[in-house]
């Protein structure tokens, strides 16, 4: 099928993670929410905001789906059967919509009764993690051998996988409570100790002595050293360090400095309240362990605390001695004694000059994005 993959109404409840991307390009599991349509063999396009409509494209579809619905077979069989003008919903939530827009109102209603996971909230991203791991990895090594693993390796275990150059050495892997899938060229360095889940992305790296529980996921490009426990990178970040983080998720292109830590629980064990862009303050999430949520190109210094239900935008640089706020506006640059803005062109200077390191750069159409965000955030930093 041809399927527009549509932000829908939770794309502000996800931000900053969307600041710079479509809905459907957040991870969780192994892939990211469109992979797991191409993976599938479907041709899929973007319905989201117009100014990163240069980067992800739109396309002519046959149907219109929620950027938010991590797919299944049953799901896309329903999708496929629906008729023109006839909608696919589970509760309140729209899930697909054969129509010409997704504001459109369809001629019929076609209840879904399926099991489903929705990423609505950032905490969906790491708390739907384990679940849809698994259907990852039974989608990718389907009638597939995994790449031998080496004898130094103490392994648990028998849902583990190797792509093509992917390598693992001295550790310890335990497969009993999640599967761990090592994508190509990804490596798990000698001593450390994972327990699965776990997903490393191409080319990405467990550095000597890492301790990853899950379910955890580190998208393409990734160096992660200390203590991670049920997170998500999306990609191209660096967590090289000691330090912990647990029940977070962050987007691409960020650096968290040595022995940088996040708090994910409470003291007194209350739900954490984290920012919401939506209501224009701190709200409650529902949730008991809520960590760090971080948006693209956004940065910390070493020994950097974030406390619980921490939310840092994009291209932030932060930084000194005890916590800093709560929330952190995109484009901002300090710490606990207070931030500045981060002048637009010394911000893109830095996303160029860390991007160069993995052969990319930040070319018209990057900048165009994150001008715009740029532009969107400034309310905050007021």
């Amino acid at each position: 099928m041809k399927i527009q993959l549509v932000d829908g109404k939770h794309r502000s409840h996800l931000l900053p993670l969307t600041y710079t991307r479509p809905v459907a390009e957040l991870r969780c599991g192994i892939l990211t929410i469109s992979e797991k349509y191409t993976k599938r063999g479907h041709e899929i396009g973007y319905g989201t905001q117009a100014y990163l409509n240069a980067k992800y494209l739109s396309i002519e579809a046959e149907v219109l789906v929620s950027g938010s619905v991590c797919p299944t077979d049953t799901f896309l069989e329903a999708v496929a059967g629906l008729s023109s003008g006839q909608a696919l919903i589970q509760g309140d939530e729209l899930l697909a919509f054969k129509g010409e827009k997704w504001e459109d109102e369809p001629s019929e209603i076609i209840p879904f009764s399926g099991a489903l996971n929705l990423i609505t909230r950032p905490w969906d991203i790491w708390s739907k993690n384990a679940s849809e791991m698994n259907i990852d990895f039974d989608l990718l090594t389907k009638d597939r051998f995994s790449a031998p693993i080496d004898a130094t390796n103490t392994v648990i275990g028998e849902r583990i996988f190797l792509e093509e150059g992917a390598k693992a050495t001295a550790s310890i892997l335990n497969a009993t409570s999640g599967p761990i899938y090592l994508a190509k060229n990804a490596e798990i360095m000698e001593g450390s100790i994972v327990r699965g889940g776990l997903a490393l992305g191409e080319s990405s790296a467990l550095k000597m002595g890492a301790k990853v529980y899950g379910a955890t996921t580190f998208g393409p490009h990734c160096k992660v050293g200390g203590e991670v426990n049920n997170s998500v990178i999306i990609g191209y970040s660096n967590k090289g360090h000691d330090g912990f983080l647990g029940n977070s998720a962050l987007g691409e292109w960020c650096n968290l400095g040595a022995d940088t830590n996040n708090s994910n629980l409470k003291n007194n064990y209350d739900e954490v309240k984290a920012w919401s862009y939506v209501d224009g303050r701190f709200a409650k999430t529902g949730q008991q362990f809520c960590g760090l949520i971080m948006g693209d190109h956004s940065k910390s210094g070493i020994n950097t605390m974030f406390n619980t239900g921490t939310v840092v935008g994009v291209s932030a640089n932060v930084y000194g001695a005890g916590f800093p706020r709560n929330f952190i506006p995109s484009f901002s640059w300090g710490g606990p004694q207070g931030t500045m803005e981060y002048r637009i062109d010394k911000a893109l200077d830095t996303a160029d000059r860390m991007m160069k390191r993995r052969g990319l750069e930040v070319n018209e159409i990057e900048k165009a994005i994150l001008e715009q965000v740029f532009a969107l955030s400034a309310e905050y930093r007021r």
